[in-house]
């Protein structure tokens, strides 16, 4: 680990020395998320290079297994980022818990509170309502129409006790 943080460059070495966790503590959320995205930044670079520069390996070493050893200080970066970058992911999330937290105190400090229940009264009897059908007959009622409605059940019933007497 000491090796390979000789091996930083000065921009690096700077960010690593940023996610100190004593130093991580004293920052706020602003501040925190403004690391964190930094961090994020050189991870995600250290991690792009080593994919690449692994596939572009493999084809000269003969195999990913040989590529992988030549590509070891890459790797090293980027786990050396993923590692700093959890930490401060993880102080990160404590500070917006607190302040989710807060906010939510806040909010109900500011809400009314709830109105006070009624006092009960004493059901009254409900006065009995005439009950309406469920279905109303929307057909037209005019004498045509009865007379042929009335002509189509009576052959209906025609039909039905000619059926009933052959059984």
């Amino acid at each position: 680990m000491d090796a390979l943080l000789g091996s930083l460059t000065e921009t690096e070495l700077a960010l690593v020395r940023e996610t100190d966790p004593d130093r991580i503590a004293t920052l706020d959320e602003d501040a925190l998320i403004e690391l964190h995205n930094r961090v994020r930044r050189a991870r995600n670079k250290y991690v792009k290079a080593y994919r690449r520069r692994a596939a572009d390996r493999v084809g000269e070493a003969g195999g990913r297994g040989k590529a992988h050893a030549q590509n070891a200080r890459r790797r090293a970066k980027a786990e050396v980022f993923e590692g700093l970058l959890a930490a401060v992911s993880q102080q990160l999330a404590v500070l917006a818990r607190a302040s989710a937290e807060a906010y939510e105190v806040e909010r109900l400090k500011a809400e009314p509170p709830p109105p006070a229940p009624k006092p009960r009264q004493k059901p009254q009897k409900a006065k009995q309502k005439k009950v309406a059908p469920q279905r109303t007959d929307k057909r037209p009622n005019s004498p045509d129409l009865r007379k042929r409605a009335a002509s189509t059940r009576a052959t209906n019933a025609r039909q039905q006790a000619r059926k009933d007497k052959r059984s």
